[in-house]
């Protein structure tokens, strides 16, 4: 009985790779993949950075509604909340901080009601041009122990 060995090299017929449909199936899938999954964070962070926008929004509201409250007259008032709000919302907004009183008058043991609005930056980082003006309402009661001098 005799054994016979067979060394395939790598040109022999025998040692041949076998080819299917799948080749480059991968790197399409990578080509067409990567930049949904880019768009798809660059949506993330948008929308990330409208939500931080909402709340810098409600604390410049809370913030210019006291500073408003604290001031013995109402010009005053309306100046020192507006500044308030401009100081929280410097790198949050894209444009002017409107500033607005919703309350009537300003008497005492009533409420100092403002409404802060801006357009917010947010989704143009990802090349979409829609104005995003947000706004935000808070009142404040008048101190009666308000600024007097």
């Amino acid at each position: 009985m005799r054994v016979t060995l067979r060394v395939l090299g790598p040109t022999a017929p025998g040692n041949r790779r076998r080819t299917s449909d799948d080749d480059g199936l991968s790197t399409i899938e990578v080509v067409i993949l990567a930049p949904v999954m880019i768009l798809f964070i660059l949506v993330l962070v948008a929308f990330g950075q409208l939500v931080e926008g909402r709340g810098a929004l409600d604390g410049a509201a809370r913030d210019a509604a006291r500073a408003g409250s604290i001031q013995k007259d109402h010009g005053t008032a309306i100046a020192e909340a507006k500044r308030a709000a401009e100081a929280n919302l410097a790198d949050v907004c894209s444009g002017p901080v409107s500033v607005v009183q919703k309350s009537a008058g300003f008497e005492p043991d009533t409420l100092f009601t403002v409404e802060v609005s801006c357009e917010v930056r947010g989704l143009a980082m990802i090349g979409l041009d829609i104005p995003t003006t947000l706004s935000a309402t808070f009142s404040s009661p008048l101190d009666p122990y308000r600024r007097t001098a």
